[in-house]
């Protein structure tokens, strides 16, 4: 969910300012965000249901459970709430982010900004932008880790049963993931812009990089960043699990309520600091094809659909 706070691959998309070039490029970017995550989903669900597992569970294990539990199609588990948010967190997103950066280039009689003036622009907008989409995710988290026999509807009901604890968990798990936007969105725009000059000072011309080498700095710095804060991104679904249930050799066992230092602790106890990495290698293997295959989808849908580039 993090890289979605980074906005450096959309950065100047569009000189245009009027509604039609920007609803174009939102419509594109949605449609490029929604088959990106859907080509990318069984890794994803890999991922979720390592980072909650009780124990040590291998990889080819968890494939082999979800393949004996619904087949094919359960790799996909809670993939549709996941593209549904796609267009309400990428219109709040941009919407916020060109109002920050309109607003610090008027406070400092800028027309362009420096890269930390972009970083704290996109860190604002992605954490005001997941802020408000975050119910979302705890209620993809939940799909995605609900067993076979549980409808979508009975799964959702669940977490809206007790009234008195309903906006409590809608947001379990937010404090760890709005933490760990800055570090994500720091190192990932530090380390894009890094290599980026890096490849520039070395060519003959200033022209702009290809688009093979913009994507190579995308997929190296979102992984860094990635790793970073990775910990922040497992704490944060061990908590969203919370009141679910969680998998472990084929059955579900329900988690209590623990806060952020008891579930490290937990976690460093039972598997060492090792443990605040599980689901990382399953993470890191979505990062390449998501980031080309969104890249790709984006210029074609910008393209059909008339959208200019700067």
């Amino acid at each position: 969910m993090w890289q979605e706070a980074s906005l450096k691959n959309y950065e100047n998309k569009s000189t245009d300012k009027d509604t039609s070039a920007w609803m174009k490029h939102l419509i594109a970017g949605g449609f490029a965000g929604a088959v990106s995550r859907t080509c990318t989903a069984p890794l994803d669900r890999i991922k979720v249901t390592l980072q909650v597992s009780l124990f040590n569970v291998t990889l080819p294990l968890i494939i082999k459970q979800m393949m004996e539990e619904g087949g094919l199609r359960s790799f996909w588990r809670g993939n549709g709430i996941n593209v549904a948010k796609v267009i309400p967190e990428m219109a709040t997103k941009f919407t916020i982010y060109d109002g920050i950066k309109n607003k610090l280039k008027t406070l400092k009689g800028k027309s362009e900004l420096e890269v930390m003036d972009r970083l704290v622009a996109g860190s604002m907008a992605g954490m005001i932008s997941q802020s408000l989409i975050f119910p979302l995710e705890v209620l993809k988290t939940r799909l995605v880790l609900r067993t076979s026999s549980e409808t979508c509807r009975s799964c959702i009901q669940r977490v809206f049963s007790n009234k008195n604890n309903m906006l409590r968990n809608l947001f379990r798990g937010y404090v760890p993931n709005i933490i760990g936007i800055i570090p994500y969105a720091g190192i990932d725009l530090a380390i894009y812009e890094t290599l980026k000059r890096e490849y520039m000072s070395q060519q003959s011309d200033s022209t702009e990089p290809q688009t093979l080498v913009l994507l190579t700095c995308g997929v190296v710095s979102s992984s860094c960043g990635q790793i970073v804060s990775y910990p922040l991104n497992l704490i944060k679904t061990r908590f969203q699990a919370q009141l679910g249930f969680l998998i472990v050799n084929e059955k579900f066992y329900s988690e209590p309520d623990c806060s952020l230092v008891s579930t490290v602790r937990t976690i460093v106890v039972s598997d060492g600091l090792s443990g605040l990495y599980r689901g990382l290698s399953a993470n890191l293997m979505k990062v390449a094809p998501s980031v080309a295959i969104g890249y790709v989808v984006y210029e074609h849908s910008r393209s059909f659909l008339g959208a200019s580039m700067s």
